[in-house]
């Protein structure tokens, strides 16, 4: 193995770790009454995080299929966590004020400048996209620590109760990503672009450019991840309709992605992005995330569709 492959190999034990812990504290609330389905649950997410690569591939399918059946059956449940009060919220709110994005930043800044840095410097090469952002959740941790000053043990305790209030969505982005792979083997790609060439008028770019954005979108709303619609509809719409008429490949890569994400912002099946934040933030409604972002999406959605009629060609 590369030493990009093994630094890779400890950010996902990390991960697994971390939802190991999610099954011990289960085990330790005498309250909760699916204690030992729930532990389950979490213990076999950290094996296919730690062990995956080193184990039987059937093993691996078979802790996935065990994990959705724990699912299904209402098998697991969020633990107690201890929060603080509300006055102790206000008042380090009062204290750090925006300051305590910071941390957030760090991830967003280090993980683009360290994936670029990988990309173009020799040297760097084992800094790949996914290691970037493993690096750049270390270095938003030192920095939380540093703001807050407080005990590293929080950066577990907090990371577990997280981890156990997103649930089980917080696994939806890898499976769905997994199911856009299984489209695109299973030929639903080439069945789009047999549909799609019976709408689109012959060498009609426009029209081509906003089926293209308008299908990222729509598959990414029923998929519920933008990676997962990106295989299908680029194989369907993207390779005849617009880069085999001499669109730019990059640009239509990118705009096709980042049109994807506009539907990201209009459907349930995004939990982390949508239905997670609103329970975390207790809004009435599940879906008042969606409804305040959805006329915001079909403004950037047509902007797509003319930066990429007039940047692709």
């Amino acid at each position: 193995m590369t030493f990009a492959q093994i630094l890779g190999e400890v950010f996902y034990c990390v991960i697994g770790l971390i939802f190991a812990l999610v099954g011990v504290k289960a085990l330790k609330d005498d309250g909760c009454s699916k204690k030992a389905t729930t532990a389950a649950f979490w213990f076999l997410l950290a094996f296919t995080f730690i062990c995956g690569p080193w184990v039987p591939k059937w093993l691996v399918g078979a802790a996935i299929v065990a994990m959705a059946v724990l699912t299904a059956i209402r098998g697991v449940v969020q633990t107690k966590n201890d929060v603080p009060v509300p006055e102790e919220v206000r008042k380090n709110a009062d204290k750090f004020g925006y300051k305590i994005f910071i941390p957030a930043l760090c991830i967003a800044v280090v993980a683009v400048v360290g994936a670029t840095l990988g990309s173009k410097v020799p040297a760097l090469s084992w800094l790949t996209a996914n290691n970037a952002i493993g690096l750049s959740g270390f270095v938003a941790l030192i920095a939380a620590l540093i703001l807050t000053g407080c005990n590293p043990k929080y950066a577990v305790v907090d990371g577990t109760r997280l981890m156990d209030n997103v649930s089980t969505t917080g696994i939806l982005p890898q499976l769905l990503s997994a199911l856009g792979a299984l489209f695109t083997a299973a030929g639903v790609g080439d069945a789009i672009s047999y549909y799609v060439s019976m709408i689109v008028p012959e060498n009609n770019i426009l029209v081509a450019c906003f089926i293209y954005c308008l299908g990222m979108a729509l598959f990414t709303m029923i998929m519920g991840n933008g990676f997962a619609a990106f295989s299908v509809i680029m194989v369907g719409v993207g390779v005849p309709f617009l880069i085999s008429k001499g669109a730019d490949p990059v640009v239509v890569g990118a705009l096709g992605l980042t049109a994807a994400y506009c539907g990201t912002l209009c459907t349930p099946m995004a939990a982390n992005f949508n239905i997670v934040p609103a329970a975390l933030l207790e809004t009435k409604n599940k879906y008042s995330v969606i409804k305040s972002q959805i006329p915001f999406a079909i403004c950037m959605l047509l902007t797509h569709v003319v930066l990429l009629y007039l940047f692709a060609f």
